[in-house]
């Protein structure tokens, strides 16, 4: 059966609790996909040939990159503030062994990683520099550096992460749901007092501030 409804023109902004909710949702979902793919060039920066013709060099800087990107953005999502996430949730995944000191350990790493204080890559000591007759004659600065993750790891916090965005899209399916049942319960009147969201080309929303006087989107292909 053909569907006769027209295709939506308009979206406007709805503030009330349900949306609150979905859109917090949506930036968790957001969040563990950039973790995934954050995972998914660390393996193939990792796992990939030393030697060959598609040799792929596990650039030190890379990786710690990528890697320090999916541990912020997998912490963000049990963020304390908003509650979306909590550990409760990877008990409910039923994933093979110890998933929650796993999480744990992601913690501390993103504390290492993300330090403001320590340098991640290396620790320095200092020591001198002696002739054969122990006479000082310079100062050495020596650097122990830290092992890069391993691809075992980023493989597991890539399936945990892969795991709970299905937990998070069945909460946004639902969460839809609910918001679209507010907005059937309001009158014509207060919807159409609703802010215009506007939209770009692809569907996107467009800034505030490039939002022209006249209401249109001020913007390549606008």
């Amino acid at each position: 059966m053909t569907d006769t409804h027209p295709a939506p023109t308009t979206v406007r902004r709805i503030d009330v609790p349900e949306s609150g909710e979905l859109a917090q949702l949506a930036a968790v979902f957001e969040d563990l996909q950039y973790v995934l793919r954050c995972c998914e060039h660390l393996v193939t920066a990792l796992g990939g040939p030393e030697s060959g013709p598609v040799r792929v060099d596990a650039d030190p800087a890379l990786v710690e990159a990528l890697w320090t990107g999916a541990l912020i953005g997998y912490v963000r999502c049990f963020s304390g503030r908003t509650k979306t996430m909590t550990t409760d949730d990877l008990t409910s995944l039923e994933l093979d062994g110890d998933v929650s000191g796993f999480h744990d350990m992601v913690f501390k790493l993103r504390d290492h990683y993300a330090s403001r204080h320590v340098n991640p890559r290396e620790s320095y000591s200092i020591g001198v520099a002696q002739s054969n007759d122990g006479t000082p004659r310079g100062v050495a600065v020596v650097s122990t550096p830290r092992p890069l993750v391993d691809e075992t790891t980023v493989r597991l916090l890539g399936r945990v992460a892969y795991s709970l965005s299905g937990l998070v899209d069945a909460r946004m399916k639902k969460s839809q749901n609910d918001v679209l049942g507010v907005a059937h319960g309001m009158t014509a009147g207060q919807l159409e007092g609703l802010p215009l969201v506007h939209l770009d080309g692809s569907g996107e929303a467009v800034p505030e501030d490039a939002v022209t006087r006249d209401g249109t989107a001020d913007g390549p292909g606008n």
